[in-house]
């Protein structure tokens, strides 16, 4: 057969009616064509606009892929309007508003086909069109790979969309094909779209990969259902449904997804079975808006990429988990907003590096038999409305197992934590539930710890192993009955465990439920020298410190302040309001420490303070390496600090320049929240260098509310120092010897007062010094007399550094 020419074969029912013609032309041959017979296509190219009529069958030469070329300079290439068969053919547009390939009609049977064009649409199926469409590529970064519209259907086997300007797959307008077997990918739409009420895509084992949008979109009511297909390398989510779509995902894989994993809101509704989402970078599944719903049975959400919660619910959604797993995430389910709902049954959730639930604003969560491993939080029911049950859960190798704040109100029946780092159950401002049947087993901390104001109920509880202690209440504690503890937290070093013992407790008083016990911290705590002596005792003592005259100032007028407010209630009459926490800004070494343990007890002289006792704590004493641990040890270090002074020392860290997601701003609300709560059981005073701790006011402003005034410690000048030294020898029993004194100043004013100058410490460095270099040298004395013995000269001073 020429090149360039076609070859019908006529068939009919009588063998003398079958016969071969050749044509010169596309068009002239199915003119000349009938139902049944076939045309076969000489290699070539051909300018034509086909248009099929009848059910006729239209083919290359096999094995000759893309030897025949349909390239028109307009219009649509080929438009199939009965039940024909095409195979074997290369279609080429080149109209940006027309398809290359138009189905309006029939059922064709399409095979082996290429379509390479910039049309506005590769193949598009429309109308009362149902085809077969096999094994047929389509590369059209023009438009839309594939169009199915207006009613129509048809089934797409093993073919390939290698690249589409718009979506992959586009079904519209009550369209409603079926997918097997297929591969789309380098989309710069959606990988495949189902849009319209009435339109629907089935898909089985497909691929869809390397989108510049979301791989699956499903909006204004329309349905899919996908079996066995996998969604991978988008740019923007995986699936995204939207007004009242709906979607089940059944065997499928969702993966290296940057944005959502899944994403639905607007009534959408997704039934998700034995499928999985991993490496996301936002959530794995995102359901927003009243009426939204995920049903997930046997799935796996894990291996996030960035720092979201795997399962975000929100605005009133709601999602079931049954028999599921999330685990290597950031954060496992976090449910916020009135109406929201998470069910959780027989579930998984392990390996989080933060909270594994959390509940907030209102939200609800119901966990059934479910086991939460390695996170930092198991459980955070955060505010007032939030609530919900967990019931026969286990909670396993987590920071914090249960924490309950803000006036949240959740029930936990029968639940178990062991080994938490910290407390087991956690409840604080002003936060309640109620704990039936819950067990701690081998805490680091309390097993359960509940502050001050919280109106908590704990009933038949039990608590082993527990570092510090089985229960930890504050003085207005919460309603005990029938809980038990081992006691075997450590008292003090000499305390043995005592025998199990029972708490019965009504009416929301302690009866035998152990109390508060003192245990061992990295943080320091001062008690007051003499808790008799008089305020103007511990003003002497303050006067008698070298040089701070300034300090003393400020220290002197505000305890004026206080004793004569005093002096007026007890006369009647009203007394200004002193807001009694400082702020200490200075270089190390120049007495802050010494200033607030003083100020402390000049507070309880006054009857201020109870104890007048300082605790001094800094940044890694007060922030936790996971969301929830900042929380509850600054509530711990305030607790301690009852009564008495909180000393931060370079506060400022707890708000770096490049803060981030740092933990340090936990532990600023917690502290100003207990601070407004607790106004007259504290006394707070920040401490660091002079600027940062201002720029530490200037980004906080809700802390610089709290504080009366700032009190600069001045660095010592080397008259200072000398004096410092000369205290310090005076208490030991040294001497300065001669010219000791005048070279001790020569020392100072040299020394540099870089940022490692230490002020007092230096000086008392200093004298260290002097004291080994002296005992250097009076060791070699064969004999020493009492002036050897005391008497230290310039030649013991240490070399400049």
């Amino acid at each position: 057969m020429a090149q360039g020419t076609v070859q019908v074969t006529h068939t009919g029912t009588s063998r003398w009616r079958r016969r071969t013609g050749e044509y010169a032309s596309l068009a002239a041959a199915l003119e000349a064509a009938a139902d049944g017979d076939v045309l076969t296509v000489a290699p070539g190219t051909y300018r034509e606009n086909l248009v099929l009529r009848r059910a006729i069958t239209l083919r290359g030469p096999e094995g000759s892929a893309g030897s025949v070329r349909i390239a028109p300079v307009d219009g649509v290439p080929l438009t199939v309007r009965a039940s024909a068969t095409v195979h074997d053919l290369q279609l080429e547009g080149q109209d940006a508003a027309a398809p290359a390939l138009l189905i309006e009609d029939g059922a064709p049977e399409l095979c082996d086909l290429r379509v390479v064009t910039r049309s506005a649409v590769g193949i598009e199926v429309r109308g009362a069109a149902r085809p077969t469409v096999r094994r047929c590529v389509v590369d059209n970064p023009g438009g839309v790979g594939i169009g199915v519209l207006d009613g129509a259907g048809g089934l797409f086997e093993e073919c390939e969309v290698v690249s589409a300007g718009q979506s992959g797959v586009s079904v519209r307008a009550g369209a409603h094909p079926r997918l097997e077997r297929c591969r789309i990918h380098h989309a710069s739409g959606a990988g495949l779209s189902v849009t319209g009420e009435g339109s629907g895509l089935e898909a089985l084992g497909c691929e869809v990969y390397e989108i510049k949008g979301a791989g699956v979109q499903i909006a204004a009511r329309a349905t899919a259902h996908l079996t066995d297909c996998t969604v991978h390398r988008t740019s923007a989510d995986g699936v995204t449904l939207d007004t009242d779509a709906v979607l089940t995902l059944a065997d499928c894989a969702i993966h290296d997804i940057p944005e959502n994993g899944v994403d639905l809101r607007s009534r959408s509704v997704l039934t998700l079975t034995r499928s999985a989402v991993r490496n996301f970078g936002r959530n794995g599944l995102s359901v927003w808006d009243p009426g939204t719903r995920v049903d997930a049975n046997q799935c796996e959400i894990h291996d996030s990429t960035g720092d979201y919660p795997a399962v975000w619910v929100s605005d009133g959604a709601t999602v079931v988990l049954e028999a599921c797993r999330v685990h290597d995430v950031p954060d496992a389910l976090f449910v916020l907003d009135r109406g929201s709902r998470a069910d959780v049954v027989d579930s998984d959730i392990s390996q989080v590096r933060n909270t594994a639930v959390s509940v907030s604003d209102g939200a609800t969560a119901q966990l059934d038999d479910c086991r939460i491993r390695e996170a930092s939080t198991g459980a955070w029911f955060r505010d007032h409305g939030s609530g919900g049950t967990l019931a026969n859960c286990t909670i396993d190798a987590a920071q914090t197992g249960v924490i309950v704040t803000k006036g949240a109100d959740p029930r936990i029946e029968r639940c178990t934590v062991t080994t938490p780092a910290e407390a087991g159950f956690y409840v604080s401002a002003e936060g309640r539930g109620t704990f039936h049947g819950c067990r701690v087993t081998g805490s680091g901390g309390y097993g359960f710890h509940v502050v001050d104001g919280c109106r908590t109920t704990l009933t038949r509880c039990r608590t082993e192993r527990c570092a510090r202690g089985g229960y930890e209440f504050g003085e207005d504690g919460p309603v005990v009955e029938d809980c038990t503890s081992d006691e075997s937290g450590v008292r003090s070093a000499a305390h043995e465990p005592s025998a199990p013992q029972t708490a019965t407790q009504t009416m929301g008083l302690l009866s035998t439920v152990p109390g508060p016990h003192p245990t061992a911290t990295a943080t320091v705590e001062v008690s007051a020298t003499d808790p008799t002596r008089t305020s103007q005792a511990v003003l002497g003592e303050l006067d008698a410190l070298v040089g701070l005259e300034s300090v003393k100032r400020e220290v002197r007028a505000l305890t004026d302040m206080i004793e004569v407010g005093r002096k007026r209630q007890q006369a009647g009459l009203k007394a200004a309001s002193v807001r009694r926490h400082l702020v200490f800004t200075g270089s190390p070494g120049t007495g802050k420490t010494t200033v607030a343990r003083l100020y402390g007890e000049i507070l309880a002289s006054l009857g201020v303070l109870e104890r007048g006792h300082l605790v001094e704590v800094s940044r890694v004493d007060l922030v936790g390496e996971h969301i929830g641990s900042t929380a509850i040890r600054t509530q711990e270090a305030f607790d301690r600090a009852r009564g008495g002074v909180l000393f931060i020392d370079e506060a400022y860290a707890l708000s770096p320049e490049d803060s981030g997601r740092d933990f340090g701003r936990e532990a600023i609300d917690t502290l100003v929240k207990l601070m407004e709560d607790h106004r007259e059981a504290v006394v707070v005073i920040v401490a660091g260098y002079t600027a940062e701790m201002e720029r530490f006011l200037r980004v906080n402003p809700g802390v610089a509310s709290r504080f009366s005034r700032t009190i600069t410690f001045s660095d010592y000048v080397p008259e200072e120092l000398l004096r410092i030294v000369e205290q310090q020898a005076e208490e030991h029993e040294y001497r300065l010897g001669e010219g000791s004194s005048e070279a001790l100043l020569k020392y100072f004013t040299a020394l540099p007062k870089g940022p490692a100058f230490g002020n007092g410490r230096t000086a008392r460095q200093t004298f260290e010094s002097m004291v080994e270099r002296h005992a250097g040298r009076v060791a070699q004395l064969a004999e020493a007399n009492t002036d050897d013995l005391t008497l230290l000269y310039p030649d013991d001073l240490p070399e400049l550094p």
